[in-house]
């Protein structure tokens, strides 16, 4: 009590100065309809200002559920396109019954943490062993190709990205199934090298680069870049081409991780193939 005294004592004079303020407007609105509309006005506006930060900052964490229901419906999507699933022919019965089974199945995840500009690059995912998530597996994102998984834990996995140089897929030209090999050179992490395409066959700047298809882990067609140069070297009968990657591996958040559903039985056959 004491020391609310002494506060009061203290500072008197600045207490008096703010209770006659407060005491002056309520006389100026009430007598005044003109300061009191511009009084309110000012009033709503702050509320307003303060409501729409709040709003704005409510809506941004809640952005982040919103985006992840959106990738977990995306890959439920995925899952229904045509390239997701193999097509049988019974010829057994007089009209043909064509059915189809589902090939590949998505895990949506999140990138958590991500590296794009070292040497060898890594990416963390949140999904693991426990959500299906194996070693082998191809990443994509709604952009393009990503990577493979290449360790797991519980809820965790690593993904070695096309920015790696230990990295190789198996890609072809859109516009005439030409195949080649992707490959990463370091540098720019916006540009990767494809391979193994002999001269003899045209590519022109602009060429849209896919997946193949031919190996057991990126489903065929998933977008990997655009040609914005080529090149030779005498003698070797091969193009080098610098491809742009549709894939902006700096902002990198949510991904799929595809599951071949016939990845063990296409591995085993081809162990016994021996190729």
């Amino acid at each position: 009590m004491n020391e609310l005294i002494n506060f009061i004592k203290r500072y008197n004079y600045a207490i008096l100065f703010v209770i006659l303020e407060v005491v002056a407007f309520l006389l100026i609105s009430k007598n005044s309809q003109y300061q009191s509309s511009r009084m309110i006005g000012a009033g709503n506006a702050v509320a307003g200002r303060f409501y729409r930060t709040t709003h704005s900052i409510g809506s941004y964490f809640g952005l982040r559920k919103e985006n992840q229901h959106l990738a977990a419906e995306n890959a439920k999507l995925r899952e229904q396109l045509k390239n997701s699933y193999l097509s049988y022919t019974d010829s057994v019965f007089s009209v043909n019954d064509t059915t189809y089974r589902q090939r590949y199945s998505y895990i949506e995840a999140e990138v958590i943490k991500n590296s794009w500009n070292g040497q060898k690059n890594y990416i963390m995912l949140n999904k693991g062993s426990l959500q299906g998530v194996e070693p082998d597996m191809a990443v994509i994102s709604p952009q393009g190709i990503v990577g493979i998984v290449v360790n797991t834990t519980r809820n965790f996995s690593t993904v070695m990205p096309v920015l790696h140089p230990d990295s190789r897929n198996s890609v072809k030209t859109k516009r005439d199934n030409l195949s080649g090999t992707l490959q990463w050179e370091g540098g720019n992490y916006r540009n990767a090298t494809v391979t193994d395409i002999p001269t003899t066959h045209k590519i022109y700047i602009g060429d849209t680069i896919i997946t193949s298809g031919f190996a057991n882990d990126f489903p065929e067609g998933v977008l990997v870049g655009y040609v914005i140069s080529k090149t030779s070297k005498p003698g070797s009968g091969f193009y080098n081409i610098k491809v742009r990657l549709s894939t902006e591996f700096n902002n990198l958040k949510n991904v799929y991780v595809v599951n071949n559903r016939f990845r063990e039985e296409q591995d085993s056959l081809k162990a016994v193939t021996n190729y």
